[in-house]
């Protein structure tokens, strides 16, 4: 029995590191794996504790690694973490929460559901953390502002999140198809 979870403990995780590799590959922006990731995880990870904690921890990781070398000419000096990066992370965070509600089964209405959810998750919260560099108490005219801003990222945000759902859930299903002890837990 502890076999059969560690290895799809490990395959859950590999996948995910694999995918979160694809950051490296030049994109738009927002179009990003990691909201697909926090879904994911939500949906397999039969500890929940796993399923918040993987994606936010490879998340920090790429950061890590993004910020430290390809990003290096924007961050001069070692960046553990950076500015606003507690609204994005909070963000995959509040995603996997609601992964965890939506992915009870797994199904592709329930992908759609899940894609839509963190799209919408993740503009609410990204753009607020906008705000946190104002030396003032916005307005709501400001705020909405704000969102407004937002709004000609969301078609890719929204695609890019179906996109890597459905490829990240289609991998793990045809894995889990072609060795049946994947779906044992």
């Amino acid at each position: 029995m502890l076999k059969k979870i560690d290895l799809r403990f490990s395959m859950l995780t590999a996948i995910i590191l694999i995918a979160v590799c694809s950051r490296l590959i030049p994109h738009p922006a927002n179009f990003s794996p990691l909201s697909a990731i926090a879904l994911f995880g939500a949906a397999y990870f039969s500890n929940k504790r796993y399923a918040l904690c993987i994606p936010l921890l490879a998340t920090w990781l790429s950061d890590l690694f993004i910020n430290n070398t390809v990003y290096k000419t924007y961050y001069p000096e070692f960046t553990w973490f950076y500015e606003g990066s507690i609204w994005t992370y909070l963000s995959y965070l509040l995603i996997g929460i609601w992964g965890i509600f939506v992915f009870k089964t797994i199904s592709l209405k329930r992908i759609f559901a899940g894609a839509f959810g963190a799209t919408t998750i993740f503009f609410l919260i990204s753009n607020l953390g906008c705000l946190q560099t104002a030396e003032f108490i916005p307005s709501y005219k400001e705020l909405w502002q704000v969102y407004a801003d937002g709004i000609p990222y969301l078609t890719a945000t929204m695609l890019c999140y179906l996109c890597y759902s459905l490829t990240l859930f289609g991998c793990y299903h045809f894995l889990a198809y072609q060795f049946p002890i994947l779906n044992k837990e």
